[in-house]
């Protein structure tokens, strides 16, 4: 018979909730929650530590881990526990990844989230750096937790494919001195070109939040900055739907 929870006092319950809430909790266990069918799929099929899964009737479970821990639970007890407001019958936490960032950065492409506070672009923009085929995704200092729910299921499971790292901007700039490495911000100053007549094959691509676009000390860093051409009707993009226009640029 398989292990069965029923409970929402039960101790694995209460502490997948918190690690849904708490990104401090999420980094102090080096675990996270993902809630999805395709997530688990994708997590068995890049090797991800999974560890436990809840499940209730009529899912199918594909081959697990043999030291996984499959939990069957209650519908109610799913909707209780799972972040989502429509459940698809599938909740389970893993090992989540949280290296430092490395002294060397020998790939082509990199993507700098600079205080991207909404998840759901974050998990978008580790999405679109997978499409096209970037090395990392490297966030500054006030960016949402790429570890959390929103943002996991916005990667569509680019989280277990692609290095995710945070740093302060001191540890940036100490890698684009050591590795070379040229930093475009998406940003308006008078050295603003055209990001078609730039090459972007080895490069880090900056962007910063809607709102307040890139800071001081970020735009410090950069050698240009560049700007998508669009109608005058309208004066930006999100950090996504940018990201995803400038990784375009680069792998075209």
């Amino acid at each position: 018979m398989p292990e069965r929870i029923t409970s929402r006092a039960n101790p694995l319950i209460v502490e997948i909730r918190r690690l849904e809430s708490s990104a401090a909790f999420r980094r102090e266990c080096g675990r996270m929650v993902c809630d999805s069918p395709k997530l688990l799929e994708e997590a068995c099929k890049w090797r991800v530590p999974v560890e436990t899964v809840l499940y209730t009737d009529g899912v199918f479970l594909p081959p697990l881990p043999e030291d996984c821990r499959p939990v069957w639970v209650p519908e109610e007890l799913m909707a209780y526990t799972s972040p989502m407001k429509t459940p698809q019958g599938i909740l389970f936490t893993c090992r989540m990844a949280a290296p430092p960032l490395p002294e060397e950065l020998p790939g082509r492409r990199y993507v700098v989230l600079d205080g991207v506070q909404d998840p759901g672009n974050v998990g978008t923009v580790l999405r679109t750096l997978d499409a096209f085929d970037g090395d990392g995704l490297i966030l500054l200092p006030g960016c949402a937790d790429p570890y959390g729910p929103k943002a996991v299921r916005s990667s569509m499971g680019a989280v277990f494919r692609r290095q995710i790292w945070n740093c302060s901007v001191e540890e940036l700039a100490s890698r684009l001195r050591r590795g070379g490495l040229p930093l475009y911000g998406a940003a308006l100053r008078q050295d603003t070109v055209d990001v078609r007549s730039i090459s972007l094959q080895r490069s880090m691509i900056a962007i910063g939040s809607e709102g307040r676009g890139l800071s001081e000390a970020v735009l410090s860093l950069c050698c240009k900055t560049v700007r998508i051409p669009m109608s005058e009707r309208c004066e930006s993009l999100n950090a996504a739907a940018a990201a995803a226009v400038l990784l375009w640029e680069a792998y075209r």
